[in-house]
């Protein structure tokens, strides 16, 4: 079995397309008035999903968080330190929540957490080197 990628139930399709293709550069495969809608970052599949339409066609209704959430995160790298803040204020600019400034860590790692506009964790971060380097 393969990871093929992964999905986020959301209320408001228009608004969160435009976060994760506007603000954080997700490649968009499907048309925007879709209800199961395609984005790809880095050869990874990323779903987003309309919670009626999936409730349509499972015939079930499911409990969803208001606000920030602490379900999961999605993790992005970015090469070097001042891009994490870069990337940071773009975010926050384009409204994403501020959840942690960017800061230095103890174990070296340059990090940060942001909200994309349904409360799900984000987080930008970097080791100051390649990603192809960063576990060495």
């Amino acid at each position: 079995m393969r990871l093929d990628g992964f999905g986020l139930f959301v209320e408001d399709m228009a608004k969160m397309i435009r976060f994760y293709r506007d603000v954080l550069g997700f490649e968009i495969k499907e048309a925007e008035d879709s209800s199961n809608v395609y984005l790809v970052k880095d050869g990874t599949l990323f779903l987003l999903y309309g919670r009626s339409d999936f409730e349509k066609m499972t015939g079930r209704s499911y409990e969803y968080i208001k606000g920030l959430n602490g379900h999961f995160e999605i993790a992005l790298y970015v090469d070097a330190f001042d891009e994490v803040d870069a990337v940071f204020r773009k975010a926050v600019e384009n409204g994403a929540t501020v959840v942690m400034k960017p800061e230095l860590e103890p174990w070296g790692q340059r990090t940060c957490y942001i909200a994309d506009p349904e409360g799900n964790l984000i987080e930008i971060a970097s080791w100051d080197k390649p990603y192809e380097g960063k576990d060495s």
